[in-house]
């Protein structure tokens, strides 16, 4: 892919998507589906911040410059073209790599690129919202990445260990001051602590119920980021992990779109997410996701409920 013109220094009122644009850059020969639309939340956003002075309608033209030759350069990619297929393939993405650092999270493999993945996931559920508002689940989802992302950010760095998984959450916690944890840069191998450097009592005692993380066992293969040779695990590469493919309801076999059920342009509409959800889902090797989607397809399709 050619590469892009560069953008001019970024107006200090565009604090808020500096990360997003970083993220793109990361993703241009990485995956130019996301860094397209990192950039066109970004375009957005600092539309809404502020369009009228000159240094800030200056970045945004090249913004937009930058926009238009990814377009240009990615064609016909249904991920560009239909929005539907866009939205799928950021929202299995941010699912897998938030799965990726969530394992690792689980498994007490305390890094710089799981922090970084975990905030990375926060990053790219903000930028969904450039199809429409987030569903409950994606929001809970990017509350939980952010704040991991800060509270092992932190840990690590007053050489303390955290506590994995999902133990809590302060829900005062401003994790929009700390999102440079996804950014600065920490020891490729953290500073080992005493016994006596960790207090239990630091650890936020409120417990976060409402997010339903799935465990971090049933990551998908091949997740976009890679773990560095000192992050505690035997490979570089991360190996396949067994899938739980989901019971398969035997009367969708033999279940025929009974006459009298009529079918609204939504329930196509929804009908047809589901089977790109399933698409997507198979670019990554997530079986249970697209078992899961095109059964609802097809309930959906024969009884005209879901």
């Amino acid at each position: 892919m050619a590469a892009l013109a560069q953008l001019p220094p970024l107006p200090p009122q565009f604090k808020s998507i500096q990360h997003h644009l970083r993220t793109a850059q990361e993703h241009d020969k990485r995956d130019p589906v996301v860094a397209y639309y990192c950039r066109l939340y970004a375009m957005q956003t600092g539309m809404k911040i502020d369009s009228k002075t000159p240094e800030c309608r200056k970045f945004l033209s090249k913004l937009m410059d930058q926009l238009e030759a990814l377009k240009k350069q990615l064609g016909d990619n249904e991920a560009i073209t239909q929005e539907i297929v866009g939205s799928a393939h950021l929202e299995n993405y941010a699912l897998k790599m938030f799965l990726y650092a969530d394992n690792e999270d689980r498994a007490g493999r305390f890094h710089k690129n799981m922090i970084k993945s975990f905030y990375t996931a926060s990053l790219l559920i903000d930028v969904i919202t450039v199809f429409g508002e987030l569903t409950d689940e994606n929001v809970k989802h990017r509350k939980y990445a952010r704040w991991k992302a800060t509270y092992i950010h932190n840990c690590l760095k007053n050489g303390e260990t955290p506590q994995a998984g999902p133990v809590g959450i302060e829900e005062d916690n401003d994790v929009e001051e700390n999102e440079d944890a996804g950014a600065t840069p920490l020891p490729t191998q953290p500073p080992r602590p005493s016994s006596s450097a960790y207090d239990p009592g630091s650890v936020p005692s409120s417990s976060f119920t409402g997010i339903q993380i799935p465990p971090g066992a049933h990551a998908p293969a091949n997740t976009p980021a890679e773990v560095p040779s000192s992050a505690g695990v035997t490979s570089n590469t991360i190996q396949p992990t067994p899938q739980t493919v989901p019971a398969i309801d035997p009367a969708l076999f033999s279940t025929v779109s009974q006459a009298d059920i009529r079918l609204t342009p939504e329930d196509f509409a929804r009908a047809q997410k589901y089977c790109k959800y399933a698409g997507s889902a198979l670019q990554y090797e997530d079986v249970s996701t697209a078992v899961q989607n095109l059964q609802k397809a097809l309930k959906l399709l024969t009884t005209g409920r879901e």
